[in-house]
């Protein structure tokens, strides 16, 4: 997949941050740019977007093995996630992974008044902890602090012994990793790491029985079955599927988001995942580091050897993130095994792979 790091990206460093941001196609940048353009003569007007929006929620639906009406738009995942907190009963436990990114977290601590009950474990202890008073199972599929991959399951299989429902954060895993979010009752994804789009856009995958459950707390125009006659006036008309939780959307985000998404389905989920884990391997090999089976790796530096790593980075221009007080790598369809090899190389004996905890 060599072919795709020269052909269709344009980064100028080694660029290893996707857990953070992730890189525009050129194929993004193009339809960006027309967009733009288009917009800025005169040429655009809001209906025009429907199409985008639209086949963005058929793409995605796509990538993660779901059906489209299972799929609502919004812009970033903590407003998605804090429709389901706030639809879970008084008093309730609720389940989350040590640690884990808080836009999943915090929209439940927000109705600590209302005596819910939440739990951190280690990712590792998910599926174990599950039990009869648990309503909600919330984690993310891979951790954005160290590329933990979560076992999804297993934690599929103890939430259905138990009786408990699941919501999955995708942020850190659709694009990389091929997930069917149609095993779990709610799953979240904001599109602008590793599905390569505009900051701005997200999505939400509802299983339909919750449909109904689910007030729509966001209701607006856009969520109507047919938005532009839901735009005056009660009473409320909201569409009978997934998109009775749509936002309106911020319109040239989606036209980035709609070309990622073509530009990642061409390639295929379970190609996309391949190619990561081999890159990773690659660069885990070169630095005498075991393989973490993740194409996010955090790496914690050994004594002394911060300054070198620094300068290591600054040498070979990689673009890289800090997070919890390590280096942390991420691998995507961008990157090669050739390039990140002698990045491995280089810190070799500098680093080893951080702890989960």
């Amino acid at each position: 997949m060599s072919w795709i790091h020269s052909a269709a990206f344009s980064a100028e460093p080694l660029y290893l941050n996707t857990a953070s941001m992730g890189l525009p196609p050129w194929a993004t940048t193009d339809a960006l740019t027309r967009e733009l353009v288009g917009w800025s003569a005169g040429r655009r007007q809001a209906s025009d977007y429907d199409g985008t929006v639209s086949r963005s929620r058929q793409l995605y639906a796509e990538l993660v093995h779901v059906p489209a009406p299972w799929v609502a738009i919004g812009n970033q995942v903590s407003p998605l996630v804090g429709l389901i907190a706030a639809s879970v009963p008084d008093g309730a436990e609720v389940l989350f992974a040590e640690n884990d990114f808080t836009s999943i977290s915090f929209p439940f601590a927000a109705h600590a008044d209302r005596g819910l009950r939440l739990r951190e474990v280690p990712v590792d202890r998910i599926a174990e902890e599950i039990g009869p008073e648990t309503a909600w199972v919330v984690v993310s599929a891979v951790q954005s602090r160290n590329g933990a991959v979560a076992d999804l399951d297993a934690i599929e299989a103890a939430a259905k012994r138990h009786g408990a429902r699941t919501l999955i954060d995708l942020t850190q895993s659709a694009g990389w990793r091929d997930v069917d979010a149609s095993r779990f009752d709610a799953t979240v994804c904001a599109a602008y790491k590793w599905l390569l789009c505009p900051r701005g856009t997200a999505f939400l995958t509802l299983d339909p029985e919750l449909h109904e459950r689910i007030r729509p707390l966001a209701a607006n125009w856009y969520a109507g079955e047919d938005p532009w006659s839901s735009i005056y006036g009660l009473p409320l008309r909201l569409a009978a599927d997934a998109r009775r939780f749509d936002v309106s959307p911020a319109w040239q985000a989606w036209v980035g988001t709609e070309a990622s998404l073509d530009f990642l389905l061409g390639i295929g989920a379970p190609e996309l995942e391949a190619h990561a884990l081999e890159v990773s391997a690659a660069f885990a090999s070169a630095a005498g580091l075991p393989d973490a089976r993740s194409a996010i790796l955090a790496l914690a530096p050994v004594e002394g050897a911060v300054g070198e790593i620094r300068d290591t980075l600054e040498r070979l221009d990689v673009m890289a993130a800090n997070r919890a007080g390590n280096l942390r790598l991420s691998f995507h369809v961008h990157n090669t095994a050739e390039e990140v090899e002698p990045l491995g190389e280089a810190l070799r004996g500098l680093v080893h792979i951080a702890s989960e905890r």
